[in-house]
């Protein structure tokens, strides 16, 4: 099962994102703003992938963005947002992939696991003579 760390400011999306996440076989940790310890979370939960709302003016959301890839440069943060060119803002404002709100459940589930690195395939065992 995949971790998932997931930040929104409104309420109500977050309640539908952790539902949705946990239909979709994620272990969900929720955050409603970005006062909470985000590094704590990730040095605690160790997440595939952060998800977090981005808004026009998200200050915040991009100091954390940054905190986190200084610290994790491999673990993948999606922005979600209702901004319309956050698709030609994403990669600049240094997130790894976005998804536009509102989103169909099938498209949030294919944009979280295009992040998510695959596990190395398994490895034959070596067997030795006792």
């Amino acid at each position: 099962m995949e971790t998932i760390i997931v930040q929104d400011t409104d309420q109500n999306v977050l309640e539908m994102l952790i539902i949705a996440l946990e239909l979709g076989n994620f272990k969900v940790y929720p955050l409603i703003d970005f006062d909470d310890d985000f590094m704590g979370m990730i040095d605690k939960y160790r997440p595939h992938v952060v998800m977090m709302d981005y808004t026009w003016h998200g200050e915040r959301c991009l100091e954390v963005c940054r905190s986190i890839k200084a610290k994790y440069p491999h673990l993948p943060v999606i922005a979600s947002s209702c901004n319309n060119n956050i698709h030609q803002e994403y990669s600049r404002l240094g997130f790894d992939g976005y998804i536009k709100k509102p989103f169909d459940l099938d498209l949030l589930y294919r944009i979280l696991r295009e992040h998510i690195p695959k596990p190395a395939p398994n490895r034959a065992r070596l067997i030795f003579p006792r």
